[in-house]
């Protein structure tokens, strides 16, 4: 398996440029476009990146979520749900890699499969970062309008987030 794992992409590409050279298209110079619009598309979207770090960055330095977790501490704990999963499902719709690092510590705390590191994987997998999303995507293509998008979104997280307390919970 580790064999055909390292020679799939090269046979990949060399089918690829097969069939180019067989319908007779220049290969060389239509991967040359490619590239080039790819190169387009990247500097395009860069601001809305950068802009989207930047908040971010914000955010997690203003210490707003522990203040939130403060606020909700009661209510999670008559539900009799882990307080360190918290910060993840609040985190998940704004930032995978913020999410990512506090599944890690998680792992790394209680383990991937103690009942929180289960549900943090299940989190991980029925959530989306809808506000990352819309940003980029809608922020790129110049969208203004993303009002509904983003309630839409952030209730589709919601559902999520429930979901994957409540499968957690029935499977494990």
């Amino acid at each position: 398996m580790e064999i055909i794992s390292k020679i799939i992409l090269p046979i990949f590409i060399i089918v690829i440029v097969f069939y180019g050279v067989k319908k007779k298209i220049n290969v060389y110079d239509t991967f040359l476009e490619g590239a080039k619009e790819g190169l387009q598309t990247t500097f395009s979207i860069f601001p809305a990146i950068i802009a989207m770090i930047f908040a971010i960055n914000i955010f997690l330095d203003s210490n707003f979520l522990g203040f939130v977790i403060k606020i909700i501490n009661p209510i999670i704990g008559n539900v009799s749900l882990p307080l360190e999963i918290i910060p993840m499902a609040l985190l998940r719709p704004i930032s995978g890699t913020a999410s990512l690092a506090v599944m890690n510590d998680i792992f790394k705390s209680f383990g991937p499969d103690s009942f929180i590191g289960r549900l943090a994987s299940i989190l991980q997998g029925c959530t989306d970062t809808t506000v990352y999303v819309i940003a980029l995507y809608f922020g790129t293509i110049k969208i203004t309008k993303i009002r509904h998008a983003l309630w839409v979104g952030l209730f589709a997280d919601l559902v999520g987030i429930i979901m994957a307390i409540v499968l957690t919970n029935l499977f494990f």
